[in-house]
């Protein structure tokens, strides 16, 4: 399956947006010059899924902090798609739920500068208790809407799992 991940056209040209829109974003707040992908296309194996990964790093420019870092890169273009405020536009427009903190980012900000976020890209939310659980994936040209669908149901086939557990855990 690993193989077939990284050979598939249409799963290469996801990855590479995805990489560009990184790209971009990091851009916002670097020193010229020194956006450089630094690991590309290596696959990280989780319980339900795979993922192709690459990352994305610069020198920040001097003077910027934080704070300008977050402004620059959020939301992710990774998440919202290219150009980012119309697609940011598009997902408000047709998207019958809000997305919440699904999209978003957790993290913190130190006292000394330093930040570290993760994307909130599979979440369960629990509301009036009703669990809520939001996962999705990225789309082009090439993307299969059936195939998306199942790749989407599979991201949150873990988080139930994940529930699940905790359930009997506390059934003893």
């Amino acid at each position: 399956m690993e193989k077939d991940l990284v050979n598939d056209p249409k799963e290469i040209a996801e990855h590479l947006m995805l990489i560009d829109l990184g790209r971009n974003d990091i851009g916002r707040i670097a020193e010229a010059g020194t956006v450089e992908v630094t690991q590309k296309f290596s696959v990280e194996r989780y319980s339900h899924v795979m993922h192709m990964v690459s990352n994305v790093r610069a020198k920040l420019r001097k003077g910027l902090k934080a704070m300008d870092v977050f402004r620059a890169t959020f939301p992710a273009g990774t998440l919202s798609g290219a150009p980012k405020i119309r697609a940011m536009e598009i997902i408000n427009e047709f998207e019958p739920v809000k997305r919440g903190i699904y999209g978003g980012a957790i993290g913190y900000f130190s006292w000394q500068g330093n930040m570290d976020m993760a994307i909130t890209i599979r979440t369960a939310i629990i509301k009036d208790e009703v669990l809520y659980i939001q996962a999705g994936g990225g789309f082009v040209a090439d993307s299969d809407p059936e195939l998306e669908w199942k790749e989407s149901l599979n991201k949150g086939r873990a988080i139930f799992k994940a529930v699940e557990m905790v359930q009997q855990k506390l059934k003893g």
